[in-house]
């Protein structure tokens, strides 16, 4: 699928081959503030997920997929679509790259794909992302792909003794789209 595909990496659905990816990325404790995540995925339940992971959207209300880099196929980072809600026509987003290949233009890329299936395959009218405010990168990252900050929630998340701020930025289909 084309529209699923950019000039330095595409989006695909999950496979059994990437449970130790996916367990690697999910068992991070760094990743846990922004998943809601307070205790460890074991490899079993995340074999069970994987084989449910064919499901459509419209019957679990979300979709997961891998982004990997074109020639080589290396799996990059996940990319998720949640809260899917096809009567008001919106969903969140939520994406994760493995440390190795931060700063090279593949989460860009792969969001912007994201983007784009959303809103000609799903139909969506819109799309929103909520973001810690300490995650400068990720901040740059969503105003970059034309999300619009709409509020912060204060003290929204409690990480270890503190609790952080949230941005909610959204991005609402256009014809260009």
């Amino acid at each position: 699928m084309e529209t699923l595909k950019g000039n330095t990496c595409y989006l695909r659905a999950l496979e059994p081959e990437d449970l130790e990816f996916l367990f690697d990325m999910e068992n991070k404790e760094t990743h846990w503030k922004v998943s809601g995540t307070i205790a460890p995925f074991s490899r079993y339940i995340l074999k069970q997920y994987l084989e449910n992971a064919h499901k459509d959207i419209y019957e679990v209300k979300q979709l997961r997929l891998v982004i990997a880099e074109n020639d080589t196929a290396i799996t990059l980072g996940m990319i998720d679509l949640f809260d899917f809600e096809p009567v008001h026509k919106r969903a969140g987003i939520g994406i994760l790259l493995a440390k190795a290949h931060r700063g090279k233009g593949y989460a860009s890329e792969a969001l912007e794909l994201l983007c784009k299936y959303a809103f000609k395959y799903l139909g969506l009218h819109q799309v929103y992302a909520n973001i810690t405010t300490d995650n400068k990168t990720s901040l740059h990252l969503f105003e970059q792909r034309e999300f619009k900050l709409i509020g912060i929630k204060k003290e929204w998340i409690k990480y270890k003794e503190t609790y952080l701020d949230e941005a909610t930025y959204q991005r609402i289909a256009h014809n260009k789209d």
